[in-house]
């Protein structure tokens, strides 16, 4: 994020508070394909389960389901070494990361729903009976 945003507001998730944070306590591990960087405490106390503390530094908005899988592992500590150490390939089941969609137009609408292009709702099947009291 540029310098500009960093200054005038909070909710992009990286401020002047976070850059004074990596420049002090953080080491620079990585950066994945979506451009954001990843870093490691380097001095301090230690963080969960006595570890090193890890960030992550957005490249748009802070949202998690921006991290790829592999970095993701790293994150949570399921893994030790980082992407970048050429420890982490995918299987060829798994298909390219991508956000969560909710909340934009790319988002998943079946047929019915009021926001699909057409807005007509399909007919009826017939195999619907409601409840009846006896």
């Amino acid at each position: 994020m540029g310098l500009f945003t960093e200054i005038f507001s909070w909710w992009g998730g990286n401020t002047w508070g976070t850059r004074f944070t990596l420049w002090r306590h953080g080491r620079f591990v990585g950066e994945d394909e979506f451009g954001n960087r990843y870093y490691e405490q380097k001095s301090g106390r230690p963080g969960p389960l006595d570890r090193p503390r890890r960030w992550v530094t957005y490249k748009s908005m802070s949202e998690a389901s921006q991290i790829p899988p592999g970095w993701h592992g790293w994150m949570h500590y399921t893994v030790d070494d980082p992407p970048t150490a050429g420890s982490y390939a995918s299987r060829p089941w798994q298909k390219a990361h991508e956000a969560n969609p909710t909340g934009t137009p790319a988002a998943y609408r079946p047929a019915g729903s009021i926001l699909t292009a057409s807005a007509s709702r399909p007919r009826a099947t017939g195999d619907y009976k409601p409840w009846q009291p006896d």
